[in-house]
């Protein structure tokens, strides 16, 4: 299976807001505040499954959309499978996002929450990897997606 994570962000001042929503009870990961994230379709690559889940789960569109430099990479034991997800960045503008049926609620958290509201590791180091290239105004070119 093939997977995508789109982490949401905006920059309040000098500080980065994370959009996070709340799974439904009825689907997988359910209850779980997470990020965007999806599988792919056929003949489908990485970035352009990512820019479709977050239209179909949010409604909203990226002003600008780019690859964070590293990979959520976990374990599912059900399947006996290892998975290294490409995770993509979308900085969006302040507006009210139109959640789809897989999620109740959305909430904007600073860094220093992500810890209370996620609950898988490599998720919090990957907000936290964003968070710091923000920050330090390091997004290079070749990460930008420019489709």
């Amino acid at each position: 299976m093939r997977l995508v994570d789109v982490y949401l962000y905006r920059k309040e001042q000098d500080k980065v807001k994370h959009l996070i929503f709340k799974r439904a009870s009825d689907v997988i990961y359910a209850r779980q505040w997470r990020m965007i994230g999806g599988k792919l379709k056929q003949e489908e690559t990485a970035y352009e499954a990512a820019l479709r889940e977050l239209k179909e789960e949010t409604g909203l569109k990226p002003v600008l959309f780019w690859t964070i430099p590293s990979v959520n990479s976990f374990y599912e034991y059900q399947t006996d499978s290892m998975y290294h997800v490409p995770v993509f960045a979308a900085k969006i503008p302040n507006k009210i996002p139109s959640l789809n049926h897989e999620h109740t609620q959305y909430k904007w958290i600073s860094s220093d929450e992500i810890k209370q509201y996620i609950v898988w590791p490599e998720q919090q180091r990957l907000m936290h990897l964003l968070t710091s290239i923000i920050q330090n105004d390091q997004i290079i070119e070749e990460w930008i997606v420019k489709k």
